[in-house]
């Protein structure tokens, strides 16, 4: 598999790390309960298709991205840098 990066180019999935999925959102403050930050921290999806995943570029720029792929082709939609994500300047 070959991750496009955007500030790299095409390189090689090896030159990646993979954090997890790109959607759960940490709980707000220290009042969350012990049960909403047990789901945060180990309760994860497993879809079959469209997946939005962090992906850490550590022997590249050392960007943090997310990758939207199918979980089923490998097949690459979208590569966005997470800062863009964040500020909402993403593709």
């Amino acid at each position: 598999m070959r991750i496009t990066c955007p500030h790299c180019g095409a390189r090689d999935v090896q030159e990646f790390t993979y954090l997890g999925d790109a959607n759960p959102q940490r709980p707000e403050g220290m009042a969350t309960t012990e049960a909403a930050m047990h789901d945060y921290v180990y309760q994860r999806d497993n879809p079959a298709g469209r997946h939005r995943e962090l992906w850490y570029h550590g022997a590249g720029c050392h960007a943090w991205l997310v990758v939207t792929r199918d979980t089923r082709t490998h097949a690459i939609e979208a590569v966005d840098t997470a800062s863009a994500i964040a500020k909402g300047d993403a593709a």
